[in-house]
């Protein structure tokens, strides 16, 4: 009886290992289309909920039935010691492919889209890790000390203030990865949370969140927490990032098969990432993680209307089949689009911050 219920335990963990194989194969291969994604919308950053949470910033996800869709930002409980790096749009070899954002040590390459609140296109200042605490700079994310005790204050100045969604073609933001961006590409990652995936899967069975119905306004921005849409924790775009345009093909038209060419980044090769002691930070994860990059000296932030606000940007006149036209550089929530490197002033950290 003993072996039987060994045997039995040993396949129950097999299968299960092998749908979270097959669940993170399907996350990290991403998908490709011909069509490109709407500006991000301009939204305040919810406040965060406590210690040890991470904002994960909002990002248009796929539909190959009804297209576009905005996963709304949200704070999530980060693992400790590692940091989030966005996923973004890339444009390469005649369509937009998705390649997927992943936890790691450092921060690597998002595309060189500036998602606000501490993602400015390159790098991360919106805290660090100190050890096995999580402290927050409060000049760009929106964090009371009345529930969050390990805070700071670094002024950031905003370059980049676009609000565009992807990276290269015609009108997306023209960045490449710098070396500490592609060293941080094969550290070792680990992929999106469980919550995040759910969050998304959540995102995607709203009508309000796609393209098509919100005209890239959407009407739940970004969230308190993972998977909450309830009106106490969503917070509504204040305005689109640009021009919608509604794509001319259908999103079954759009939609470029799966095959070894034409597949994102596929983020690979995570490996077990081991967290810091109580007594040391872990390698460099907060210094480097958020201010390794060269370009991270210029702050890279958000562009805050409270003081993490995206900022609506010129959104190209070309409908987004093939590489739509250029926009303006990405946007943090910030506000409509303001001149290049400007300083602001912290925001408020009673209520949302946008971006």
């Amino acid at each position: 009886m003993t072996n039987r219920a060994a045997v039995r335990w040993l396949l129950l963990a097999i299968i299960i290992l092998s749908f979270s194989a097959a669940s993170f194969s399907q996350i990290a291969v991403g998908i490709s289309v011909r069509v490109g994604p709407p500006p991000l919308p301009v939204y305040a950053q919810p406040i965060c909920p406590g210690p040890g949470y991470f904002w994960t910033p909002g990002y248009w996800g796929w539909s190959d039935d009804d297209g576009y869709y905005w996963v709304p930002g949200t704070w999530v409980v980060a693992p400790i010691g590692m940091l989030w790096t966005p996923g973004y749009w890339g444009w390469g070899g005649g369509f937009y492919a998705w390649h997927t954002g992943y936890w790691g040590p450092h921060i690597g390459f998002y595309g060189g889209v500036n998602y606000g609140f501490g993602y400015s296109g390159v790098g991360f200042v919106g805290g660090e890790w100190r050890g096995r605490e999580f402290y927050y700079n409060r000049y760009v994310t929106n964090v009371s000390v009345t529930n969050v005790p390990h805070v700071y204050n670094r002024t950031v100045v905003v370059n980049n203030t676009r609000n565009v969604s992807y990276n290269g073609g015609s009108g997306g933001v023209e960045a490449r990865p710098t070396q500490q961006e592609m060293e941080a590409e094969h550290e070792r990652h680990a992929a999106p949370l469980a919550t995040q995936t759910q969050h998304e899967r959540l995102a995607s069975q709203n009508r309000q969140n796609f393209a098509s119905e919100n005209h890239g306004r959407p009407a739940i921005a970004a969230t308190s927490r993972p998977g909450d849409f309830s009106s106490r924790s969503a917070v509504p775009a204040r305005a689109s990032g640009g021009e919608y345009h509604a794509p001319a093909m259908s999103p079954k038209q759009a939609r470029v098969a799966s095959t070894p060419g034409n597949r994102g980044t596929s983020n690979e090769g995570f490996r077990p990432f081991t967290p810091p002691s109580k007594s040391g930070a872990s390698a460099g994860n907060s210094a480097r993680g958020n201010e390794s990059r060269p370009n991270q000296s210029r702050p890279s932030e958000t562009r805050p209307q409270n003081r993490v606000e995206s900022r609506p940007y010129s959104d190209p006149s070309k409908p987004h089949a093939a590489p739509p036209p250029r926009q303006s550089a990405p946007r943090q929530n910030s506000h409509p689009p303001s001149p290049p490197a400007h300083r602001q002033t912290p925001p408020k950290e009673e209520h949302p911050k946008g971006r």
